[in-house]
């Protein structure tokens, strides 16, 4: 049988459950505006009813407050961290390309187009005065300027691929960041449902930092219970989080976290002619590694996988992006008895067959088979084979012949290195023209001198000392012009100090007003093919489509991944976000609960006064 009392007890779990309902509907009020945060909502059940010896069998004995639940669907989180992988690759790239097609488009003053204009318009003014040194100093002048907007614009790329190598140790250090402070915020929501209570604040907190990091590399979550052993059937309250990034690389796993750590490549560690020293490589460190700790705790991070997403594998394309061009082949023989050792590679590539278009340092890190080793100097056949010569004080295991060979990795982005290498070939195929023609001539006021060559490069930046012709046409290095680059293109000393000496003569038995060798010079520069099938004055106008289709596809996909970021938001906010009509609509529901219950407890309080007092019951 039931208390006489037990009214007044279900109306006081009515009353308990609309006070819970209003808390929360406050809560959520509270929040509507705040990034991140769940709608909440009282769950509640009907209590057990209890088993009465009347007639009617059981009496209800109130409402239970089971808990109070954030509500959010795990399915539209999935989708929205997807997206902003995607987003954050994308707009990276975007952001880049419109940097480097600035610095490669032409403002009508002093783009390549218009130096180039300026200097065919130059020589055909050479041409009417041949035996004049005014004409000639001009023209000598309008030729440095097309090597200096080639040095500013190889120092442009250069300082932008500085500024994106910066900022992949930042993106690293970020996701470090996140990952210690979800490892933390697994700890505290542990603590707190294992006294049976939801962490409903600590996982909407969770979540954001999940979303920030789905931005800046791909991630995927996964949440199990935790089960005692002893008893499998009791609910710990406790869970096992863990969070995978880049396709499968554990970064938390509840309370333990991995660094991304940033190292930078040694002096003799390059793997790209024209990338500027101390490139980042990316390593796997555990949560207790620290700056001055041994690297060699550090477990390798696959940079070129295309499963890394996010802002870091944006930045890593524009920073290294080759287009799929890269030195590698097959190691053929290792003359391991010669000291130092001496490995032979046959390549395939044809991009490996052409001294113009080749990218590999003059010493750098090599990788045979399944290790890393360092090279001093390389030569090559003129046909398919280079010889490297490892470094003797890194040589810690024999390289073995028949395995693969690498120096740098396949990156199929158009990137920085690329735009640099295409600015590279082109500056070696016009050089080699030029001068070809004009070592063939003679200069206007001399029949004993021989023809200077017109364009080289600085062999270092510390002194004025520039390549002989010798050196840029020595055929037993079989390296032609790859000693020229954006970096060092320079006009022959010789001819910027003495403009008289300039090739003008084809032929030495005519006066110094002959320009037969000058004729040449612009007919190649009017008709021959030295880049990409185009003649010379045209280098910017295949360069720019490149960079102009790799912005146009990077902003449109910008644009696609935006518009699908909000519309995945939205649905999502549309399950999980404050309604402000919704929770108006609650707060009167739940006040009227409130209050009905409240009445209920004043009723009942009357009816045992009533028993109370005047039966004296």
């Amino acid at each position: 049988m039931t208390s006489t009392f037990f009214g007044l007890n279900i109306a006081a779990s009515g009353l308990r459950a609309a006070n819970a309902a209003l808390n929360t509907t406050a809560n959520n009020i509270s929040n509507v505006n705040t990034d991140g945060y769940s709608r909440q909502k009282v769950k509640q059940e009907a209590s057990d009813a209890i088993r009465v010896f009347a007639k009617y069998g059981c009496a209800g004995a109130g409402v239970d407050t089971i808990a109070i639940e954030r509500i959010r669907d795990s399915f539209y989180d999935v989708k929205f961290r997807n997206n902003e992988q995607l987003l954050g690759n994308v707009s990276q790239k975007n952001y880049y390309n419109k940097l480097i097609e600035q610095y490669l488009d032409d403002d009508g003053t002093t783009g390549f187009s218009s130096l180039f204009t300026k200097m065919s318009s130059s020589l055909q003014s050479v041409m009417t005065a041949a035996g004049t040194t005014e004409s000639k100093s001009t023209f000598i002048s309008q030729m440095q300027s097309i090597t200096e907007y080639f040095n500013n614009a190889y120092n442009n790329l250069q300082g932008a691929q500085a500024d994106v190598n910066a900022e992949i140790k930042l993106c690293a250090d970020r996701i470090t960041s996140i990952a210690q402070e979800v490892a933390s915020i697994n700890k505290q929501i542990n603590v707190i449902e294992m006294t049976g209570t939801t962490a409903n604040e600590l996982r909407d907190k969770r979540d954001v930092l999940i979303d920030d990091l789905s931005k800046m590399i791909s991630v995927e979550v996964k949440e199990t219970a935790i089960v005692d052993d002893t008893q499998p059937d009791r609910e710990t309250g406790a869970t096992r989080y863990q969070v995978w990034v880049a396709g499968g690389y554990e970064l938390v796993d509840t309370y333990d976290f991995r660094q991304m750590v940033c190292v930078s490549r040694p002096s003799d560690g390059a793997t790209n002619q024209n990338d500027i020293d101390g490139l980042y490589d990316i390593k796997w460190g555990s949560a207790s590694y620290k700056d001055g700790d041994n690297i060699a705790e550090l477990s390798d991070f696959a940079i070129d996988s295309m499963l890394i997403g996010g802002e870091l594998q944006g930045l890593l394309a524009v920073r290294d992006g080759n287009n799929g061009q890269y030195f590698n082949g097959d190691c053929t023989f290792v003359d391991s008895e010669s000291r130092p050792v001496k490995v032979t590679v046959k390549v395939t590539d044809k991009n490996l067959m052409d001294m113009t278009k080749c990218t590999l340092p003059i010493e750098g890190a090599i990788h045979i088979g399944d290790q890393d080793y360092r090279y001093d100097s390389w030569e090559y056949d003129g046909k398919d084979t280079y010889t490297f010569t490892i470094d003797g004080e890194t040589l810690k295991s024999m390289p073995e012949a028949h395995r693969k060979v690498s120096v740098g990795k396949f990156n199929d982005y158009q990137g920085i290195p690329y735009y640099l290498s295409q600015m590279n070939e082109w500056i070696r195929q016009f050089s080699s023209a030029v001068n070809g023609i004009m070592t063939t001539g003679y200069p206007s006021n001399s029949d004993e001198e021989p023809g200077q060559f017109l364009l080289t490069g600085g062999i270092d930046m510390n002194s004025a000392a520039q390549y002989s012709y010798d050196q840029l046409t020595e055929k037993s290095e079989n390296k032609g012009y790859y000693m020229l680059r954006g970096g060092n293109f320079e006009v022959n000393g010789v001819l910027v100090a003495d403009a008289s000496r300039l090739s003008t003569r084809a032929d030495i038995t005519e006066g110094e007003s002959e320009f037969g060798n000058l004729t040449k010079l612009r007919d190649m520069f009017n008709t021959a093919k030295i880049f990409r099938g185009a003649t010379s004055g045209e280098f910017l106008t295949k360069v720019l489509a490149d960079v102009a289709l790799n912005t146009s596809n990077s902003g449109t996909l910008e644009k696609t991944y935006t518009a699908l970021e909000t519309t995945i938001d939205n649905q999502r906010s549309s399950d999980s976000g404050v309604d402000e009509d919704e929770e108006a609509a609650n707060l009167v529901k739940f006040q009227n609960a409130y209050n009905l219950s409240s009445k209920m407890i004043q009723t009942l309080t009357e009816i045992y006064d009533r028993l109370i007092l005047q039966t004296g019951v």
